[in-house]
């Protein structure tokens, strides 16, 4: 039994005491221990696929910064990786593929990955949960389809992901060949992190903000249903689609637990469409290089709005690098000792 079941509890609509609080990209950067880790890895690729250093920087803000979760470290693009569609991580630029998809025939030499291909990842959650000791739940993690899809075809970062979104119009189609792959190996890399261990799933559409509302609908929510309805039995999901405000409601009649928002959208609206279902955010994380007193006021105005039930503090997007370590624990602290009375 977890010594701390906040998160579970709020996930599943129960009550609890206070609202737990994680961050995104809470095991980063942000800490000089994380660091310290990070350099007995040659890159990056080697760092995710080292279970032992994962599992040690996945427990690190739950010691440093008193977070009600630990999320395991690793990476939403070895999911591409494990269908035959390797990446390196370009220091100070972000993930680059050689090779891109093209074609049909690209995308029947992709196989459906399975938990094999992924058994880092696997043995860093179990690994991470022995250690924890069930201090506190562990959450995985996987992209959702469209957004791994959008680097599988744009072959790096992108402000408009134009060559993702020129297949979506020109090959509709092969489009959801390709996002049907995805899919399958999500979920099976999915279940398997349940099996490991893991007491949450969040499914990341980081680019879903670059779609039209019906694109989203038939190319991205489409496909993060279908992960949601194979694991959601088995334990509470999230599903963060950043800045598809729109969306909402829709995202809400699917069989998720946990709707996450980004900072621009207002709780009291969030709440009149998220129907019944638990709500996650939505700090900017850029409120962190603020004065202590600016970070109480703003967040005070949050927490009121968000309510104490059926909520998961967390910021909009993940922590930034070169953000005040201090000013993190400081922020976590708050949200815990907050007076909801007074």
């Amino acid at each position: 039994m977890l010594k701390n079941d906040l998160l579970i509890k709020a996930a599943k609509g129960l009550d609890v005491s206070r609202p737990p609080i994680w961050l995104m990209r809470q095991a980063g950067r942000v800490l000089p221990e994380y660091r310290a880790t990070r350099s007995k890895a040659k890159n990056f690729l080697d760092f995710v696929k080292n279970p032992e250093l994962a599992c040690e920087v996945s427990i690190q803000p739950v010691d440093i910064l008193g977070v009600d979760a630990a999320i395991i470290f690793s990476d939403i693009l070895v999911i591409p990786e494990a269908m035959g569609l390797p990446y390196q991580m370009i220091e100070a630029k972000g993930p680059w593929f050689e090779n891109t998809i093209k074609t049909k025939f690209d995308i029947d030499a992709l196989k459906i990955a399975d938990a094999t291909d992924l058994n880092y990842v696997i043995k860093a959650i179990e690994l991470t949960k022995k250690e924890l000791n069930n201090r506190v739940p562990l959450i995985g993690f996987a992209g959702a389809p469209f957004t791994i899809f959008a680097y599988m075809i744009e072959g790096s970062g992108s402000k408009t992901f134009s060559k993702a979104k020129q297949f979506l119009y020109t090959q509709p189609e092969l489009s959801h060949q390709l996002l049907d792959k995805i899919t399958q190996s999500t979920i099976h890399y999915l279940k398997a992190q349940v099996e490991a261990g893991a007491d949450l799933i969040q499914i990341f559409d980081s680019w879903a903000g670059v779609l039209t509302e019906q694109m989203f609908y038939e190319f991205s929510l489409n496909y993060i249903s279908k992960i949601c309805n194979a694991i959601s039995s088995l334990v509470p999901v999230t599903i963060f689609a950043k800045d598809a405000h729109y969306a909402i409601e829709e995202i809400s009649k699917t069989s998720c637990s946990v709707i996450g928002l980004d900072w621009t959208i207002n709780p009291t609206i969030a709440r009149q469409q998220g129907i019944n279902k638990t709500l996650q955010g939505n700090v900017d994380p850029c409120l962190l290089y603020a004065d202590e007193k600016k970070i109480i006021s703003e967040t005070q105005v949050m927490l009121n709005a968000f309510g104490k039930q059926k909520y998961i503090c967390n910021l909009g997007h993940g922590l930034y690098p070169d953000i005040d370590k201090e000013k993190v624990k400081f922020f976590v602290d708050f949200v815990k000792n907050y007076n909801y009375n007074l």
